[in-house]
């Protein structure tokens, strides 16, 4: 249009194309789109290949009591035992995860798997009205483990009991031995303060009360860590602690590392 007339250039210039602009773009286009679509290296179809994952199992046995929403540890015990667990998955690599809970009595609620979502998914919806008793069963939760681990060896096998040890029913020490025959490593970690924390009631979401005894007083909740101690040192395992100022988990990380692995 600068240069003339549109119709004059067109006559003068006979083997000129409105087309051909067009078809350079689209070819240029179609040119990058296989381009990209050749670096993506598209794949069809698919195939089994075998791979070998060395690690060791871990059973996480966690505390459902009403005690562990005392909030003594921000927001609240439960909470930030899942927060921990959350932690310690995000680290794991090719180790097996199971899933124990407990308060009055222990249930499994999910088998050895290397499925870390879906360990995820069955923490996400832990709480203390899922089981029916109350109580710190934590001897039976330990016995139940024994039966997730693999009989056949006496190695790669460690348990984590995530609890306040408040209200610890049996006797919990002679089992952990028991259990450490077997090749079971026990870790305990408490969760709550010496000082303690009263239990809230809860209505929807709101804390409309406390427990209280029989005798009207509103009950104190304080961590056991003398027997979540003695746990740990007669299963070859190690205390640790949460609390409001942070937690052990680099240190119990580099024990389940240095922990002889299985193929």
């Amino acid at each position: 249009i600068k240069f003339g007339d549109h119709k004059l250039i067109t006559q003068l210039h006979n083997n000129y194309s409105k087309y051909n602009h067009y078809i350079k773009i689209s070819l240029s286009i179609l040119a990058f789109s296989f381009l990209v679509f050749g670096l993506m290296n598209l794949q069809f179809g698919s195939k089994i290949e075998k791979v070998k994952r060395e690690g060791i199992d871990v059973v996480l046995a966690i505390d459902l009591s009403n005690s562990m929403m005392a909030e003594d540890i921000k927001p609240n015990r439960l909470e930030r035992t899942k927060q921990f667990i959350y932690r310690f998955l995000e680290k794991l690599e090719n180790d097996r995860i199971g899933v124990i809970v407990f308060a009055g009595n222990a249930y499994v609620q999910m088998p050895l798997t290397i499925d870390y979502s879906a360990a995820k998914l069955f923490l996400s919806n832990l709480n203390t009205s899922m089981l029916p008793t109350q109580g710190t069963a934590i001897g039976e939760a330990i016995t139940l483990s024994r039966d997730m681990f693999d009989e056949e060896t006496d190695k790669h096998k460690t348990l984590i009991i995530l609890s306040d040890g408040e209200n610890h029913e049996g006797d919990v020490v002679e089992i952990s031995k028991e259990a450490n025959k077997e090749g079971i490593i026990i870790h305990s970690v408490g969760i709550g303060t010496p000082k303690g924390a009263p239990i809230p009631i809860y209505r929807g979401n709101q804390i409309v009360d406390f427990q209280k005894d029989k005798n009207g007083s509103i009950i104190l909740s304080k961590i056991n860590e003398t027997m979540l101690q003695e746990i740990a040192s007669f299963a070859n395992g190690d205390y640790f602690r949460v609390s409001n100022s942070g937690d052990n988990l680099k240190e119990l990380m580099k024990l389940i590392g240095a922990q002889e692995k299985k193929e």
